[in-house]
């Protein structure tokens, strides 16, 4: 089975109630601004990592020149 394709026979749909949304909610207003941002590139890498395999990081160098007469 290919690793991208989902396997539709173990896929569930529940209903959530709102208490549990209200939950989901205020447990992420208790977290700083800085924690949230860490928790969703901690997601952001694992996905990555998931889709793509491991993280390779840029494929290009950059120079900065400093242009004369500017």
């Amino acid at each position: 089975m290919d690793n991208n394709k989902i396997d539709r026979s173990r896929i569930r749909i529940i209903k959530k109630n709102s208490e549990e949304e209200n939950d989901d909610v205020l447990f992420w207003l208790s977290k700083t601004p800085l924690e949230r941002i860490s928790a969703l590139e901690e997601i952001r890498a694992e996905y990555n990592t998931w889709k793509y395999g491991t993280i390779r990081g840029l494929q290009r160098v950059y120079k900065i020149v400093k242009r004369e007469g500017c």
